[in-house]
């Protein structure tokens, strides 16, 4: 029994995500899924790089997938996040990779397009796989996203399938939320976090 982990923002979940994942489901008998969550307390942040919580991509994906695939929520950051780095030398980090893990029987490998974070995958013994870097990145359907709803002309219906095109319409309020926000996210060791939480948890 061979799992593939599938660890990714998928916010929003494209045509370059379902094209990797389907990929995944040749090479594997099980492709765990898991979009990068961020936590303070029970509550999900969501900002203007991360709009769609969870639920919304668990939605999306099984729009297209079914239950072909396990969708969890085991790539769950807690605040404050800061406690994650550096990696390797602390032990949230190491209770992140045991999170990741969860449920895996037999053998696994983990998957990126990034070379970067396949080195990271590989200090941390996840087995990667890089694969080919997709030309369509998540970034720039997000800004195709906040276009439309800023009156502008888009194309972003060209880079979702039509289920999830649905789905996002049916939460188009988070888009108009966060069109005309400023971006609160920062970016450590090739990773962005919410600024929200990064130090401390919020009171």
């Amino acid at each position: 029994m061979i799992t593939a982990l599938y660890l990714a923002h998928l916010n929003p979940v494209t045509n370059a995500h379902v094209e990797i994942i389907s990929e995944l489901k040749r090479e594997a008998d099980i492709v765990k899924v898991m979009p990068v969550i961020f936590k303070d307390g029970d509550k999900e942040i969501n900002s203007k790089s991360f709009p769609f919580n969870f639920a919304d991509r668990k939605k999306m994906l099984e729009s297209v997938f079914g239950d072909s695939i396990q969708i969890t929520e085991d790539y769950t950051f807690f605040s404050p996040f800061k406690k994650y780095l550096p990696p390797l030398l602390t032990p949230k980090s190491w209770k992140l990779r045991k999170q990741l893990l969860n449920g895996v029987k037999g053998d696994f490998f983990s998957y990126t397009g990034d070379k970067a974070e396949g080195y990271m995958l590989k200090i941390y013994r996840l087995k990667p796989k890089i694969g080919k870097r997709r030309s369509l990145s998540a970034s720039s359907v997000k800004e195709k996203l906040y276009d439309a709803a800023l009156g502008k002309q888009s194309t972003w219906k060209e880079d979702v399938p039509e289920s999830i095109a649905k789905v996002i319409e049916e939460d188009w309020g988070k888009i108009e939320k966060f069109a005309n926000a400023e971006d609160s996210t920062t970016r450590v060791v090739g990773m962005k976090f919410p600024k929200e939480g990064y130090s401390k948890k919020s009171v």
